[in-house]
């Protein structure tokens, strides 16, 4: 949550995703660790996704949806829709592959055919290439040296992190007097544990919009698309009633 309104941070509603499609993974015997003993492993390409209501406050039960959507030759994509109050705050869908762990290929999608269904309902659209708006003026900067904190299951930097990263570059009355609106995030390279990353936030011809690219070794690892909106919460958490199971005594 955020230290201001008490409510779900966009960076946890990302990992509330990505654990949701894991458990998915894991009923069809294609987990990570089912992957491993196979010399492979699971990536993620790029996630683009809308804040379509308010974040539900901390202790707020939700509840995400997320299925396959979309299947190619190399690649498929998982749409997903997260509610609160049976209402949906957030949509989207994310890019996946299966790498082979000596090779850095990705192998072919008839294993993900053969196990899992496929939904072809889009909930924002048709997936086509995403253009990253042009860059105009840098406004911020910041470098960061990763750290074990950054790094997952697969020895490199978990893409949580660079989303972390990107959103250190604003300023705190910024992020006091706006929230997301939109999110697409495209990972390029992977990084490793010690790598300096430098992260630069550019202003588009978009109100309230950015474009942040991170780049280590003069090699953009990740570019991050932002778009804001004005903060109009007009609930505050001690008029909230808060949905904390009672101590058993």
């Amino acid at each position: 949550m955020d230290t201001d309104a008490y409510r779900l941070r966009p960076i946890a509603a990302i990992k509330y995703i990505q654990d949701a499609f894991a458990r998915y993974t894991t009923t069809k015997k294609m987990a990570a660790f089912d992957l491993m003993p196979k010399n492979l492993y699971w990536i993620t390409t790029e996630h683009n996704m809308q804040f379509i209501d308010s974040l539900p406050f901390w202790s707020e039960p939700i509840t995400v949806e997320i299925w396959i959507s979309e299947v190619s030759k190399l690649k498929f994509y998982t749409d997903y829709k997260i509610y609160y109050d049976n209402k949906p705050f957030l949509q989207g869908s994310s890019c996946w592959l299966i790498l082979d762990m000596t090779t850095k290929r990705p192998i072919k999608t008839d294993i993900i055919t053969q196990k899992f269904e496929v939904c072809d309902d889009f909930v924002l659209g048709e997936h086509t290439k995403f253009v990253i708006p042009k860059k105009l003026e840098k406004v911020r900067e910041l470098v960061h040296t990763t750290n074990l904190s950054d790094i997952d299951f697969n020895n490199h930097v978990n893409n949580k992190s660079y989303i972390n990263i990107a959103e250190m570059t604003e300023t705190e009355e910024f992020r006091k007097t706006k929230v997301l609106e939109k999110l697409y995030v495209k990972f390029n390279k992977e990084s490793f544990l010690g790598d300096k990353l430098n992260c630069y936030a550019y202003k588009t011809c978009t109100d309230n919009q950015y474009v942040h690219n991170i780049i280590c070794n003069d090699v953009s690892v990740c570019d991050i698309v932002t778009q804001w909106k004005n903060q109009t919460y007009n609930t505050k958490i001690i008029d909230y009633d808060l949905k904390v199971k009672k101590e058993l005594i």
